[in-house]
């Protein structure tokens, strides 16, 4: 059993054990609380323990935990005590806590929360007296029995159809009551609730709900901790790379009730626009609430600002009347509290100098703070938050372009509807603009039923009366989420948000009826797969597909883009074989091509017919005739490419795959082929059975097809140079880089670089004018990895093909992968899939021993990288960290690539710095130790 110094860390009255900087161990939550209590913002009292107890917890199980933090938990609640005058488990003056998770990494919803714990029979009794609030606190007593019951006890709804046993006895009251909102029920109500829950409990679990406080908190902190291993915690882990071993930490607080009466209440706010990134205070509360309703959208929340208020009400088309009437701003019915919120969402601001995501409770006139972390939001947000905050002088530089997720900036270049279809689109509904973008799709109600429509190819729109955490997976495969309960606070709002998800919460015009799988808007009945649409930044559902066209980046994307530049050292080059990409990818501040694969030029219908004619050839001659009706098309296909890439360089990657890919496989296009050729159709057949290969991707291909045909390469080659010549007379400066594909062996990267110089030789004696040029090779079989140095001999440049590389190394064929690599994943035999994310540890080697023997034979050795590796950013970062000259990736990642570029070299200078830092205080150490010792010496 492993010992631990210290496993639970105490916080309140304005001051704590922990701080800001133990997030490892304390979770976020935790050590945002501590850190909270240490700027003097009014915290109630609690206690975390620690996320080692977690780790714990999973390998020695529950009697080994309990073991370790029995006496700490019991001095902690004492500290809890103290502090509220109240105390855990007596009857007439019962101190009741909370119960919550709290990773290091936000993980909204993803785990358990249990309030008010420390309630049974006889403390309600006590509570009533000490109140003299019954409906307070049987309103409090059920929501632990709902929340105990389904998070501790398992009590949940059967199937996906079926309704949580708790929420039905609920409606069920409400019915019998004639109520439509929880807060009207009566305490006589909610007392009969609470004998109807300990019914449902029973029935289920075969036992008694707990009444003992302490059987209480020791059942929620286990709960915890196994939710950290909960099927939605694994897979939003998952989703955002956070590992397993990182373990949750549980955090009790003394309770404080937002659900006192009109003068108590409870919100959530973000101090700058989570979707936009605009500087605005910003949130939702409820009266006589506690948290749970806010995010929850059981009831429709209300704006904390007077601004967001009216905002609020235009959109939801309330009148000013009505807003004033059911739905006014904490700004106008607390003006004194929402005052000192203010001043509080200031400073936690100011003081953690990041757009924060808070959780309030305002009992009987206090304010408290519940929860202080970085919110989420969306691409848009985080660029616009860390340039504004930039020019605020709020972070440096380095820190600004370090804010910035670069894979969130594919979210900044998702389609937007065209204006012209909006126009005449039906508009269905109004709800609340949750996360921003356009979505189209066919309405699924249920998530699992989204996973199996999107695996057949649909693009659907999950709709839910609100989203839980059980519905991750279906947010995560739809193209938009709508809700017809929730506000802009809610979970679907709050999760779309993170995952650059398009989300409209709030449409309560919305009748869903599970049951059917259909939704009535405003008199339309709607089933499910027909087709709706979404627009995230208006709130507003339309009925049918709606076009859409590409994203304008704006502004705040210029400036952040400007400032990566100023200090990445990598360049990013695209991959691109059209104008139109390499055009797109320019725009995006590309600075070349780092691989044009010709090939994909040749399956367009006319020159796939001369491709077949050079494979259905018998003999070189044949073969010469047919390239040369390829030639002009391919020199033609470059000549626009160079164009769009003018004044900078494109490497041209010659015939990669093997000639197989060329040739129709179904028996009727076959038969298409033998007439269009003019030849019988058993001669195809019998040239396609002699193309055959076992693993053609280890086969006839790449330069081993050029050395065997090499009139290809030379007709490869002509294109380029004379479309290279061409554009020079019109005054376009080109800079080509002639790439050698597969090469294993310094021979064979010789016998291809002879056809290529000698080609070229022979155009410019044709032509009478030269250009430059460099031959170089693809870096993609593992041989060529352990030879580079003797491959550098004859290459000017590499590019490593990590897509080949990896799947060589691993000896995974990446197009049967799908059959084991879900099991290796999950189980953590691979912890990312390597053609994803580059392994660093075994292909990496290569790539980095490659390099060093590559620069050793020739020091100026251009290197690259051109797998799809090249835009994802830890790739980014390692080939930053080997010495690489440039990165490509398809045009719409460059950007995220431009980013991680930048970002890989800050953290380069950082440690750097760092490390500088650390040798001076040794050394100043050092030198003050030599100091007092001859001070010692003198006084003896």
């Amino acid at each position: 059993m492993t010992n631990f110094k210290k496993n639970v860390y105490t916080f309140g009255n304005k001051s704590a054990e922990g701080d800001a900087s133990m997030k490892n161990l304390l979770g976020g939550k935790g050590a945002n609380l501590c850190e909270m209590n240490l700027i003097g913002v009014p915290v109630p009292p609690g206690f975390t323990i620690t996320t080692e107890m977690c780790k714990v917890y999973i390998k020695e199980g529950r009697e080994t935990v309990l073991k370790m933090i029995k006496t700490e938990v019991e001095e902690a609640i004492v500290h809890i005590e103290n502090q509220m005058g109240s105390q855990f488990a007596n009857s007439s003056n019962p101190c009741l806590v909370s119960v919550r998770s709290g990773s290091r990494a936000s993980m909204p919803g993803m785990m358990d929360t249990i309030l008010n714990l420390g309630l049974n029979d006889e403390a309600v009794e006590g509570l009533i007296q000490k109140t003299a609030n019954a409906r307070f606190v049987w309103d409090s007593y059920r929501r632990f029995v709902q929340m105990y019951g389904s998070v501790v006890l398992g009590v949940k709804a059967f199937s996906k159809e079926d309704q949580d046993p708790f929420e039905e006895i609920i409606d069920q009251l409400k019915e019998e009551k004639g109520v439509k909102l929880d807060n009207e029920f009566t305490a006589d109500d909610l007392k009969e609730m609470v004998v109807r829950f300990k019914k449902v409990v029973k029935k289920v679990t075969n036992k008694d709900f707990p009444s003992d406080p302490w059987e209480q908190l020791w059942g929620a902190i286990t709960s915890v901790f196994n939710s950290w291993m909960n099927e939605r915690a694994i897979y939003y882990r998952e989703l955002n790379n956070i590992p397993e071993e990182w373990g949750t930490a549980v955090n009790i607080q003394a309770m404080v009730f937002g659900n006192m009466g009109i003068n108590s209440a409870t919100g959530v706010a973000f101090t700058r626009d989570a979707s936009t990134g605009e500087d605005l205070f910003n949130g939702e509360y409820l009266i006589n609430a506690q948290g749970e309703d806010v995010v929850a959208g059981i009831r429709t929340p209300q704006q904390i600002t007077l601004e967001g208020s009216k905002r609020w009400a235009k959109l939801a088309a309330v009148s000013e009347e009505d807003r004033v009437c059911n739905f006014p701003s904490l700004e106008e019915t607390m003006p004194e509290i929402f005052k000192e919120l203010m001043e509080i969402e200031t400073k936690l601001e100011v003081h953690y100098k990041d757009m924060q995501d808070i959780e309030f409770t305002i009992q009987d006139g206090k304010l408290w703070m519940l929860q202080t972390r970085s919110g989420k939001r969306t691409g848009a947000a985080m660029v616009k938050m860390a340039v504004d905050m930039y020019e605020e002088n709020l972070l440096d530089e380095k820190t600004a372009i370090l804010r910035v997720e670069p894979n969130k900036l594919d979210e900044l270049l998702h389609p937007i509807f065209d204006k012209k279809a909006l126009k005449t689109a039906k508009v269905l509904a109004q709800g609340l603009p949750a996360s921003p973008g356009a979505a189209t799709g066919q309405i699924v109600f249920f998530a699992e039923d989204a996973e199996e429509w999107t695996k057949k190819g649909h693009k659907i729109i999950l709709v839910r009366m609100e989203t839980s955490p059980e519905d991750l997976k279906g947010m995560v495969v739809a193209e938009g989420i709508l809700t017809a309960r929730g506000g802009m606070t809610s979970h679907a709002a709050v999760v779309a948000r993170g995952m650059g998800k398009c989300c409209v919460s709030g449409a309560d015009s919305l009748k869903i009826d599970y049951k059917t799988r259909t939704v009535e808007i405003n008199g339309l009945t709607l089933k499910e797969g027909d087709w709706i649409s979404l627009n995230g930044s208006t709130g507003e559902v339309y009925q049918g597909k709606i076009a859409t066209t590409e994203a304008v980046l704006n502004e705040d994307f210029d400036k952040l883009m400007a400032l990566a530049d100023k200090h990445a050292r990598l360049e990013v080059r695209t991959n691109a074989d059209t104008p139109q990409d390499a055009q797109i990818a320019r725009n995006f501040g590309a600075k070349g091509i780092g691989l044009c694969r010709t090939e994909h030029m040749f399956f367009e219908d006319i020159k796939i017919k001369a491709m077949r004619e050079m494979i259905l050839a018998d003999d070189e001659a044949g073969r010469r005739t047919a390239l040369a009706k390829l030639l002009p098309m391919q020199r033609d296909d470059l000549e626009g490419i160079f164009k769009a890439m003018e004044g900078l360089p494109v490497t041209v990657r010659l015939l990669d795959p093997p000639l197989h890919e060329f040739v129709p496989h179904t028996e009727e296009s076959q038969k298409q082929m033998a007439e269009e050729m003019g030849v019988s159709i058993k001669a195809v057949r019998e040239k396609i059975e002699s193309l055959h290969e076992f693993n053609p991707m280890l086969g006839h291909r790449g330069c081993r097809l050029g050395n065997t045909y090499p009139e290809i390469s030379e007709m490869q080659t002509r294109a380029i140079i004379e479309a290279a010549i061409n554009l020079k007379k019109e005054g376009i400066k080109t800079y080509p880089e002639i790439m050698i594909p597969l090469t294993g062996t310094l021979t064979e990267m010789e016998m291809q670089k002879q056809i290529v110089i000698a080609t070229a030789e022979k155009i410019f004696t044709e032509r009478n004018d030269r250009i430059e040029y460099l031959i170089g090779s693809m870096i993609e079989v593992p041989r060529a990895a352990l030879m580079a140095d003797k491959i550098a001999e004859s290459a000017e440049f590499f590019s490593f093909g990590t897509n080949d590389l990896t799947q060589m190394t691993f000896g995974y064929s990446r197009d049967d992968t799908g059959k084991f690599l879900p099991f290796y994943l999950k189980k953590g035999i691979l912890k990312q899939d390597p053609f994803q994310v580059l392994d660093q540890e075994g292909v990496g080697k290569l790539i980095h021993l490659a390099t060093q023997k590559g620069l050793s034979s020739r020091p100026n050795l251009k290197i690259g990288i051109c797998g799809e590796h090249g835009g994802e950013p830890s790739s980014v970062e390692f080939c930053h960290s080997v010495g690489m000259h440039y990165v490509s990736c398809s045009p719409f990642r460059v950007p995220i690539a431009r980013l991680a570029a930048a970002q890989a070299a800050i953290k380069e200078s950082l440690a750097i710095e760092k490390k500088r830092t650390r040798r001076e205080d040794s050394k100043k150490e050092s030198i003050k130790n030599e100091h007092e010792k001859t001070l010692e010496f003198a006084s003896v």
